[in-house]
């Protein structure tokens, strides 16, 4: 019986929730599914510069773990690179560190309820203009 799959441990969600490519005329696009996990390793990597060995520590999974994420994930985005496919981040097996939530009207993240300033375009102020991101395991 196979080991269970650890959980992996996301630090900062992803602003937005996914990407279109332009140029190409489909009314039914094709979807490309990047998880949550594989995003962190792309942010990971390539944004904060991480080596693999210290990414694998922050998502709290193995270094060959790790691997195999981060190498799904490259695939995925050339996959929809090549192919002119829709890019949509969901999914997977992971909780959120922390308390993060999104502004409705501007997509501003805010990590914490307590630094909810009001947003630079936003002409209301109030927590009800936030959508809590899902900080539970799931």
């Amino acid at each position: 019986m196979p080991r269970p799959e650890k959980i992996r441990k996301i630090k900062h969600p992803p602003l937005m929730e996914g990407f279109k490519p332009f140029g190409i005329n489909k009314n039914k696009p094709q979807i490309v599914k990047l998880t949550f996990e594989e995003y962190e390793s792309i942010r990971l990597i390539h944004y904060e510069k991480l080596t693999q060995e210290q990414a694998a520590k922050h998502m709290n999974i193995s270094r060959p773990t790790f691997t195999r994420i981060h190498n799904k994930a490259l695939a995925n985005i050339a996959q929809a690179f090549i192919e002119g496919k829709v890019i949509k981040i969901s999914g997977g097996r992971y909780y959120i560190e922390g308390e993060w939530y999104k502004c409705k009207k501007c997509s501003k993240l805010i990590e914490g309820i307590e630094n909810h300033v009001q947003c630079y375009n936003c002409k209301k102020f109030g927590d009800n203009e936030l959508i809590k991101f899902n900080s539970k395991k799931n």
